[in-house]
């Protein structure tokens, strides 16, 4: 699971996946409507990977916390609706999920937003497991694979550049002024 695309923007009520940097901002697509749009620098934007929700001891990245929800869930989305549930609810999922989280620092706003957040990931596939991640839980994936070949793709061989074309060089003489081309006469 790599989070690092994913970007939540201040005054958009979705998540959204970064498409391209520009030069003053940035081209995102909503993970919920598809649609693209431009940010621009001075929107306040947050990458899901840089997020952490406080917990007793330290923090924890939501990268972690999400595999946690995917794992207990099984894969599948909140048995509820995390902006209309209630407090207790959203605690209560919160508490089997993270059980150290900080019950002074961590609102119902957070764990609403995370619960949503983490339906919104689950819906538009961002959240399979990484190979690497299947590897750690000691899972082989050889052995996942089965008896299904596994076919890697050749890197396309890259194209020769086209040979440059030099700009002629520039003159070291002078040029010459502008004839006049007013018709009055001089003054004397």
């Amino acid at each position: 699971m790599d989070l690092t695309n994913i970007l939540a923007v201040s005054g958009k009520p979705d998540l959204n996946e970064l498409i391209s940097r520009t030069k003053n901002g940035a081209i995102v697509k909503n993970l919920v409507t598809g649609q693209k749009f431009p940010v621009f620098a001075s929107n306040s934007i947050s990458q899901l990977s840089e997020i952490r929700m406080f917990t007793t001891n330290d923090e924890k990245p939501l990268e972690e916390i999400f595999q946690n929800i995917y794992n207990l869930l099984e894969a599948q989305p909140t048995a509820f609706d995390p902006k209309k549930a209630e407090n207790a609810e959203l605690f209560d999922l919160l508490a089997k999920v993270l059980p150290d989280y900080d019950t002074e620092r961590v609102h119902a706003s957070d764990a609403k937003k995370l619960f949503s957040w983490y339906n919104v990931l689950l819906n538009a596939g961002k959240l399979t497991p990484s190979e690497e991640e299947d590897n750690e839980s000691g899972e082989d994936t050889a052995e996942k694979a089965g008896s299904e070949k596994v076919v890697a793709k050749k890197a396309a061989p890259k194209k020769a550049a086209a040979p440059k074309q030099q700009a002629p060089k520039a003159t070291t003489q002078a040029k010459a002024a502008p004839k006049r081309t007013t018709t009055a006469k001089k003054a004397i």
